[in-house]
């Protein structure tokens, strides 16, 4: 019989992320039995555990982001240790067709908001976040242009709602002074 070691456990037990999806999880569950199964239920069920696996099975302490559209993408990352930034991390650029380094912690994606159309309310500039082992890839989906990703966010964001630099829109964004990621050779 092989057991896990010891420390394993006590790593997760301390995990901001794994003690939030775990509560999240417990929540989701007691609403499926006081409210009955419904699609969104069951659908955030099956998130947060696919969540709480990765952070239970990834070899990898950080996130990696892999860019496979035909833009740049800005995505966030730890902040350099000289940085004078209040906010918890900070926004890089991830150009077209690159991939973060498998040393550097990619946290997640800006996703930039839309002006308001005839069709289409307009939506708030938000923070697409990945918990750490999570291996992301953003495509382009052919037939509307927009971004998709592999996996379900760990959460989104609106601006206000955590310690995020989420600017209103991409200029905004760009206008920050944001450098490139740490990329993969």
């Amino acid at each position: 019989m092989i057991a896990q070691p010891s420390w394993a456990g006590k790593k997760l037990a301390n995990d901001p992320d794994y003690i939030e999806i775990t509560k999240s999880l417990e929540s989701a569950l007691q609403d499926k039995q006081a409210q009955g199964v419904t699609p969104e239920i069951e659908q955030k069920i099956t998130n947060l555990k696919y969540q709480k696996y990765i952070l239970e099975n990834s070899e990898d302490p950080v996130g990696i982001c892999r860019n496979e559209t035909n833009k740049t993408l800005l995505i966030y990352g730890e902040k350099p240790k000289k940085s004078t930034s209040t906010y918890d991390n900070e926004l890089y650029l991830l150009p077209s067709g690159a991939e973060t380094d498998d040393e550097w912690d990619c946290q997640g994606v800006y996703i930039p908001g839309q002006a308001a159309t005839e069709e289409q309310a307009a939506t708030p500039a938000q923070a697409f976040k990945i918990v750490h082992g999570t291996r992301l890839v953003a495509t382009t989906n052919p037939e509307t242009g927009e971004i998709e990703f592999n996996l379900p966010p760990a959460k989104v964001f609106k601006s206000g709602e955590v310690n995020w630099l989420i600017p209103e829109n991409l200029k905004a964004a760009l206008d920050a002074g944001i450098t490139t990621a740490k990329i993969e050779d």
